[in-house]
């Protein structure tokens, strides 16, 4: 559909600048609310995470709900996949998170799940949007909906995320250190580690409404590198402000990505006989993950970048493993959507199936060399197409000899063209990249 406000994940900007608004945002959760009135749907949770901001939008889309006839459950701080989770288990018939995830506090955004915990349906998206084009009418004050705290909800979500794994994993005489981005994860991750058994080190777990993600969390990952290296810690775990992403850091402190946790967690379920199919990654995923993977004999197919695409992808083939290079991991034989605190400890139960350290299960798989050059361009649109490029990129292809691949797209936000090429072969790739831009320069410029 022809999106007015919402993108592939919500509505997302700048605090103060349209539309991230309080009045704008008072007139989405009424957009919202009496959209789902019609339904015959009467309850909504909110949720958010640590920003200052979060506090101001909690408010307007609380009035603008109530305005509409609907109740309203409000969660306080809580991870993204935490409201996915906690709207199907109150059967309210959506659930409402006030986060911009790893960007910084000056932004922040609006993301709705629906009934199910899945994404909302893109039919009751544009019914949203269609309703914020009308004028906005108050139900009579008798109908007004009501609002009340659930004050239980941490709880309630940490027992969900130790259930997907509490029958075998046992994390006695490991110390984890723990990155939470001074976001949502903070009152969460580092307990269920804990209630697991683990020694637990925190970082950025002191949110002051302005310190999420600076310096810290999945985006900046060098201060949990280094107290893994200090305290000679087994692992390191890194999640972003709204706790949907997970990176790990091995005890040697090196970085250990999405196609890397992807990596162990399909082979892990290989040996198992528990995968089904094989997994979803996408376009920017390393060829080193489909090298990997080829290997162990299971498939890998590539989804557009964005966990909406994933899982889209995921439902259409009937697998329940994907995930991207950011680290949005996604079970879907454990939740609904990408779950930091989740897919962390998927990785730790794996682990332990095989006995083995973080670092010893990623030998199996070898990142390549991958070099992006973005080119500008007034004339990008249908360049790919074109048979200067078209010739350009088969060229390409075949210098890398089936060693390698080559990706050009187009931004959705920029007139630009992202090349990119993967190989075996570093300087290969550097030399593969720069000629194939250089080609497409001379076609957009």
């Amino acid at each position: 559909m022809t999106r007015k406000y919402f993108g592939t994940d919500g509505i997302r900007g700048t605090v103060g600048e349209y539309p991230i608004t309080p009045d704008f945002v008072l007139r989405l959760g009424w957009a919202a609310g009496s959209v789902l009135a019609e339904q015959g749907q009467s309850k909504i949770l909110i949720g958010k995470d640590t920003r200052i901001s979060g506090y101001m939008f909690e408010s307007a889309l609380e009035a603008g709900i109530s305005a509409a006839g609907v109740d309203v459950l409000l969660l306080g701080p809580m991870p993204t996949p935490a409201i996915a989770y906690l709207t199907h288990t109150f059967h309210a018939q959506a659930g409402i998170v006030i986060s911009a995830s790893h960007n910084p506090y000056t932004d922040n955004g609006i993301k709705f799940f629906g009934a199910n915990g899945r994404k909302l349906p893109d039919a009751i998206e544009a019914a949203i949007e269609a309703r914020l084009d009308e004028e906005m009418r108050m139900v009579n004050a008798d109908s007004l909906g009501k609002v009340r705290r659930i004050n239980d909800a941490r709880g309630r979500y940490i027992e969900f995320c130790k259930s997907t794994v509490l029958a075998r994993l046992n994390l006695r005489g490991l110390k984890i250190v723990v990155d939470c981005a001074n976001g949502a994860a903070y009152h969460i991750a580092p307990d269920v580690l804990d209630e697991l058994g683990a020694t637990v080190i925190s970082l950025a777990a002191q949110p002051d409404g302005l310190n999420i993600n600076r310096d810290c969390g999945s985006t900046h990952p060098e201060a949990l590198v280094a107290a893994v290296r200090q305290h000679n810690a087994d692992l390191g775990i890194a999640f972003d402000g709204d706790a949907d992403r997970v990176l790990m850091v091995d005890d040697q402190g090196n970085l250990v990505d999405g196609d890397q946790l992807l990596y162990i967690l399909a082979t892990d379920r290989k040996r198992r006989d528990l995968l089904e199919g094989g997994a979803v990654g996408t376009l920017m995923s390393n060829f080193g993950l489909e090298v990997a993977l080829q290997r162990e004999k299971i498939p890998l197919l590539r989804a557009k970048v964005g966990d909406r695409y994933v899982i889209e992808t995921m439902d259409k083939h009937g697998w329940l493993l994907g995930g991207e290079s950011s680290g949005h991991i996604i079970c879907l034989d454990c939740t609904t959507t990408g779950d930091g605190v989740v897919s962390a400890l998927q990785v730790l139960a794996a682990l332990q199936h095989r006995g083995c350290s973080l670092r010893e299960a990623c030998a199996g798989m070898e990142k390549m060399p991958q070099v992006m050059i973005n080119v500008r361009g007034a004339n990008r649109d249908g360049a790919v197409e074109r048979d200067s490029v078209r010739q350009a990129v088969a060229a390409a292809e075949q210098r890398l000899a089936g060693k390698g691949r080559v990706l050009l797209r187009p931004s959705g936000t920029e007139p630009l063209i992202r090349v990119m090429v993967e190989g075996e072969d570093a300087a290969l790739v550097q030399s593969v990249c720069e000629d194939l831009a250089a080609v497409v320069q001379q076609d957009i410029a």
